[in-house]
């Protein structure tokens, strides 16, 4: 089950479109769906997860705190929804899409994916823009 909690003021507009979208993210990687928290916070908030938990003095837009066990996932996954927007501007992209990014990429990191080396940014990069493909919104019929 993937579940969203929010301790900041965001809200995804579409939770249900994400949540199928991550369950076959999850699927095409082989993997199964085990409970998944999404946290959406503030730069403040996930600076002092990063403090705390990994002896990090950085902002970042995500933490992921794996519980996995064998193929079925299971984990929390900290966004700072601050960051988040920076970095759409940053990268000249809408903030729905590098959300969209940043979602996958907590998931493909418990498929086992990594992003320390230059290499394994590139194939973790590759697997993020192959995963937003498989999201689509339904257009309203008129």
């Amino acid at each position: 089950m993937i579940n969203f909690n929010y301790e900041t003021d965001f809200e995804l507009s579409n939770e249900k479109a994400i949540q199928e979208w991550l369950s076959n993210v999850i699927v095409s990687e082989e993997k199964k769906e085990g409970e998944i928290n999404y946290i959406f916070c503030d730069d403040e908030y996930l600076l002092e997860i990063n403090q705390q938990y990994l002896d990090h003095d950085t902002l970042t837009d995500i933490i992921s705190f794996d519980y996995s066990v064998g193929k079925e996932l299971h984990g929390d996954i900290f966004i700072s929804v601050e960051r988040v927007r920076e970095n759409a501007i940053d990268f000249g992209v809408s903030f729905d899409e590098e959300m969209l990014r940043v979602l996958s990429h907590g998931v493909l990191h418990y498929c086992g994916y990594k992003d320390k080396t230059e290499s394994d940014e590139k194939m973790m990069r590759q697997k993020e823009e192959e995963k937003m493909k498989m999201f689509h919104v339904e257009q309203p019929k008129k």
